[in-house]
Parts: structure tokens; C-alpha cells; sequence
């Protein structure tokens, strides 16, 4: 799709974050897979990642929440430019602070501010489906979870601490069973037990 690719250029000439191909590829399968019709993205950023799954089939449903104005506005523009606004519903609030009621999702994808993870998981294992699962992204931070060394930025190295956190979080978790997948930026699978 030439639209994707047009988003693909935007994010590298704006450096705006998007998922990695191979992470993509990865819940794309799994979404196919697990017959997933409900989508609930946690950071929209431009809609690359939305766009992607609401492709896979015509009863695939998303809906993403961006806190960025900008970012969000952009995404509404992809959307509607890949004819998707129908299937996909962007809300541009506060993910931490936003009420999804009693919506159940099948899959909720984890892929915002990175210091929050584990609030976001807290928070939204309440709206997952029976038989869902909370899928996580970059929980290798560019090879710097497992290697600190790998930066000297004090902010870069306080943020991969709350990753490494996190990682602990989903591995002594007691409710979810998680697996973890080299795929991409490292992607964790979480499922109830």
C-alpha cells in the first residue's frame, strides 16, 4: 500500500517512532492467527501501526489513543487518506486518565511512553476479553535493557531501569503468563491465567 509507505517516509523525515517492521509483521500474524476483531492501541502515534492491523480484514476494529495533538491530527489525516476512519478510532487524550468503560478488546497493544508501561497494564487489563492478550513493544530499548552501557544519557538510563522494571513486573505477574518474543525491539505476549 502506497499510503503505508508514505507514512513510512514521513516518521523518518519527522523522526517520529513507529513500530518496527518485524514487530508489525509479528501482531499482524497473531492477530490473523487468533481471529483478534477488537484492536485497543495505547499510543497512536501517526496511525502506521492502526492502519496495519485494520488491513488485515474488514471486521478488524481499532481503536488508538494518542496524547500528542499533532501526532493525533496527523493520524486522523492517514486514516481518512486510507480509507480506514470507519474501522479505526482515534481519541486524543490521556491514555493514563481515559475511561473505556466496559469495552473489551481482544488484543491491547501496549507501545506509549515507555516509563508507564506498567500503569497501562494495570490499568487496562480490566477492558481485555476472555481469551485476550496485552502485547508490549520495545522491551529491549535498542539492546540497552540487557547492556545499561550501551548509553551515558542520565534520562535515557532512568527510562530503560522503568523498562527493565516492567520486564520484572510481566515475569513475577501472578494474574498473566507472559512470553517474550526477539522480534523487532522485543515484544512480550501476556495472557490470563
Amino acid at each position: 500500500m502506497d499510503q503505508l509507505l508514505k507514512i513510512k517516509a514521513y516518521a523518518n523525515r519527522e523522526a517520529v517512532p513507529i513500530m518496527q517492521d518485524e514487530g508489525c509483521d509479528f501482531i499482524c500474524d497473531y492477530i490473523k492467527e487468533h481471529n483478534v476483531k477488537r484492536v485497543l492501541e495505547i499510543g497512536t502515534a501517526i496511525g502506521y501501526s492502526s492502519i496495519r492491523f485494520a488491513s488485515l480484514a474488514d471486521d478488524v476494529y481499532v481503536t488508538t489513543i494518542e496524547s500528542d495533538i499533532d501526532r493525533f491530527i496527523k493520524a486522523q489525516e492517514n486514516f481518512k487518506d486510507s480509507g480506514f476512519e470507519q474501522r479505526i478510532t482515534a481519541i486524543n487524550d490521556d491514555a493514563l486518565t481515559h475511561d473505556f468503560g466496559d469495552s473489551k478488546f481482544d488484543l491491547i497493544f501496549i507501545d506509549a511512553a515507555k516509563a508507564q508501561y506498567i500503569k497501562f497494564f494495570e490499568k487496562y487489563k480490566e477492558n481485555l476479553a476472555e481469551g485476550g492478550v496485552i502485547i508490549s513493544d520495545n522491551l529491549s530499548f535498542h539492546g540497552m535493557v540487557d547492556d545499561l552501557s550501551l548509553t551515558h544519557n542520565y534520562s535515557t538510563k532512568k527510562l530503560v531501569k522503568k523498562i527493565q522494571k516492567y520486564v520484572a513486573f510481566l515475569k513475577e505477574n501472578q494474574e498473566f503468563d507472559t512470553e517474550f518474543f526477539e522480534i523487532g525491539d522485543r515484544i512480550s505476549v501476556s495472557k490470563r491465567r
